[in-house]
């Protein structure tokens, strides 16, 4: 996977497909409320080992049931293909803790 920033064009046809989303300048987030807070910790952990494969790490802010996650490459000074995969498997982590 690329560590390249993506040009506008590349975002915006990137976050089409992530509605959950938000860019805020050269990083995306995104805030979601899990049933408890043993839920949300195990949506932490399933996102760990992802990122981990990925050697790709969020940013996570846990508070009580509620994650907030932002991404950003930080080596390349913005957002890149794995900011968007990350993304992707953030969002099916989520999707399976529901």
């Amino acid at each position: 996977m690329s560590r390249d920033r993506l040009n506008e064009e590349q975002l915006a046809n990137a976050l089409a497909e992530l509605p959950e989303w938000t860019r805020t300048g050269d990083a995306i987030t995104r805030t979601a409320e899990t049933a408890s807070f043993p839920t949300a910790i195990k949506v932490v952990d399933a996102v760990a080992e992802q990122a981990e494969a990925l050697d790709h790490h969020p940013d996570i802010d846990i508070r009580w049931r509620t994650l907030t996650f932002l991404l950003t490459t930080h080596s390349a000074g913005g957002l890149t293909s794995l900011d968007i995969t990350l993304a992707h498997l953030i969002d099916r982590a989520l999707d399976a803790a529901a």
